[in-house]
């Protein structure tokens, strides 16, 4: 099954746009794909934003790919997360973009 890890704006927002990664994660669970949420996630030991960031990449680095939530361009997080992704040659896609039911392992 093709994981994909949702990134997104989350800081400064309200309830850190959590409604947002929610509804994408379900979208996403529907079309038939593994999706690592870090909405979904217990807060770190370290509560920093590195503690946080750390536990982010840690998940990252398990996909396959990546959905790029709306406002993702403003997210400092995301757009490192956008970055890791696409030097360890996954996939980045925006999340509108990932419209196809997920393919079965062969």
């Amino acid at each position: 099954m093709q994981r994909i890890y949702l990134a997104g704006p989350m800081t400064g927002l309200p309830e850190f746009n959590y409604p947002a990664f929610h509804a994408e994660a379900t979208r996403l669970r529907q079309l038939g794909y593994h999706v690592e949420n870090p909405a979904e996630n217990n807060a770190p030991a370290d509560t920093s934003g590195s503690g946080y960031l750390r536990l982010a990449l840690a998940q990252l680095i398990t996909c396959d790919s990546i959905a790029m939530l709306p406002g993702w361009h403003n997210s400092e997080g995301a757009r490192l997360e956008c970055h890791v992704a696409s030097k360890l040659g996954m996939q980045v896609f925006t999340a509108s973009q990932i419209t196809e039911p997920a393919r079965s392992a062969a």
